[in-house]
C-alpha cells in the first residue's frame, strides 16, 4: 500500500510546513488559518496511519486501535477545516481589497 505511505508523508510534511508558517506569520487571524490547516493535515496523517496498519498487520487489536485512530483522525479533519473555512473568511471580510 505505497499510497498510503505518500500520502502519510505528504501530510506530515504539510503539517510541519503550517506550523513553521504560524511562528513566520505576524497577524493573528492568518496564524489561527494556519493552525486550522495544520490540524487538518495532522488528522489525514492520523487516518492514513491507521488505515495503513490495519492493512499492515490485520489482527483484531490492529482493527480497534485503527478505529480509534480513525475516528481521532477524522475528527481533526472536521475541526481544521471548519476552522480554516471560517477564519478564511473572516479574513476576506477584514481585508477586501486583497
Amino acid at each position: 500500500m505505497i499510497i498510503f505511505t505518500i500520502g502519510i508523508v505528504i501530510s506530515i510534511v504539510l503539517y510541519v510546513y503550517y506550523k513553521v508558517a504560524i511562528v513566520k506569520s505576524k497577524d493573528i487571524l492568518t496564524q489561527k488559518y494556519f493552525n486550522g490547516r495544520s490540524r487538518l493535515c495532522l488528522g489525514a496523517f492520523i487516518l492514513l496511519f491507521a488505515i495503513n496498519q490495519y492493512f499492515f498487520y490485520e489482527s483484531v487489536i490492529s482493527i480497534f486501535i485503527g478505529i480509534i485512530f480513525a475516528l481521532l483522525g477524522g475528527m481533526q479533519i472536521i475541526r481544521g477545516y471548519n476552522e480554516s473555512r471560517h477564519y478564511k473568511k473572516e479574513y476576506r471580510r477584514l481585508h477586501p481589497a486583497e
